[in-house]
């Protein structure tokens, strides 16, 4: 999300005058909005000498059932509270709900900033 920076106008309704331009730390991306497919990544530059890998598509999830973790592959987004119409599209975002091979299971990583999805088994 961009940040928009402080209001133009004062409590009065006169104008503000900008004391800076826009800084390199305000800079906002677009969401990755991560689908379910055949495994696409990109490396994106993050602040100070950080890398960020974003999942733009992925079929591969680590799932953990308690005790043991195992990969299972993704075939479906069943639920996405963050957005009704990710379901239809689907769009994997931290929160969702996938059908995968071991069994439905809710996402807890962040795929478009981690590029991998982890998730735990729904009973």
């Amino acid at each position: 999300m961009q940040d928009q920076g402080r209001s133009t106008r004062k409590r009065t309704g006169g104008r503000l005058k900008s004391f800076n331009n826009r800084r390199k730390h305000q800079l906002g991306r677009h969401p990755t909005e991560t689908q379910v497919g055949e495994s696409r990544f990109r490396t994106i530059d993050a602040r100070g000498n950080g890398e960020k890998t974003r999942a733009l598509a992925t079929n591969v999830a680590s799932v953990s059932t308690g005790e043991e973790t195992v990969t299972a592959e993704i075939t479906d987004v069943v639920e996405n509270d963050a957005n009704p119409n990710y379901v239809r599209r689907n769009i994997i975002t931290k929160g969702a709900v996938i059908d995968t091979s071991e069994g439905q299971a809710r996402v807890t990583s962040r795929p478009g900033q981690v590029g991998q999805v982890n998730a735990v088994l729904l009973e």
